[in-house]
């Protein structure tokens, strides 16, 4: 039987191509049986147009003609029959070549998994991961070393700190040095407003004395 279908097919050819094939054979089948379902509905509606017609005045006429009607209903179940076993088939294949195609692209999605994957180990994978991490670090302190000022060292560093207290030593010194230079004056409002807070002190303490002493004789 295999091989009755592989000689159909012209012997041994591309599945793919094969399903094809066999499905627009099918289809082209399917659509001569249609128009042949046609063909005999429009002969149905006729014999039994004609039956009516002739129902009452030649009832041989009208026999003859649910007759070949019924003849003809019996040749559209046939075909009815024929066109679902057609759409079954067309289905069957369509379904099998898309599960064809699928595991094909599956496998070929797998050969490359397998082809990226070939040289890769978990050994390797941790060997690079190191070695980027070394370089990262040592990429790290290139930047820092090119950052720092160039021909300094911390010796040099600790010069320049003392340099600067030594500076703002002088620079205090000598502001100090010009404050006790500077005439002290007072303006004559602040002496008048000295003695006036110095009488309002007095006058307050001699207050509270006078009640204290008010309190003591009662």
């Amino acid at each position: 039987m295999m091989a009755g279908i592989m000689s159909y097919f012209g012997g041994r050819r591309d599945t793919k191509q094969a399903a094809r094939d066999a499905i627009v054979g099918l289809r082209q089948q399917l659509q001569m049986i249609e128009k042949k379902e046609e063909h005999l509905q429009k002969k149905i509606d006729e014999e039994l147009k004609k039956a009516k017609a002739n129902a009452v005045s030649n009832k041989a006429v009208a026999t003859q003609a649910l007759r070949r009607k019924k003849a003809s209903e019996a040749e559209m179940d046939r075909l009815a029959g024929q066109r679902l076993q057609l759409e079954l088939q067309i289905n069957t294949l369509e379904s099998a070549n898309l599960n064809a195609e699928t595991m094909a692209a599956m496998k070929k999605a797998s050969d490359v998994l397998a082809s990226i994957h070939g040289n890769i180990t978990m050994d390797k994978v941790d060997s690079t991961m190191s070695k980027i991490t070394e370089q990262r670090e040592i990429a790290n302190e290139i930047a820092e070393a090119l950052s720092n000022p160039t021909g300094m060292d911390a010796a040099d560093e600790d010069e320049l700190k003392e340099q600067l207290a030594e500076l703002e030593q002088e620079t205090l010194d000598e502001r100090l040095a010009g404050a006790e230079h500077v005439p002290l004056h007072i303006p004559a409002g602040a002496h008048q407003v000295e003695e006036r807070r110095k009488v309002a002190v007095e006058d307050d303490e001699e207050a509270q004395l006078r009640e204290l002493q008010a309190a003591l004789t009662m």
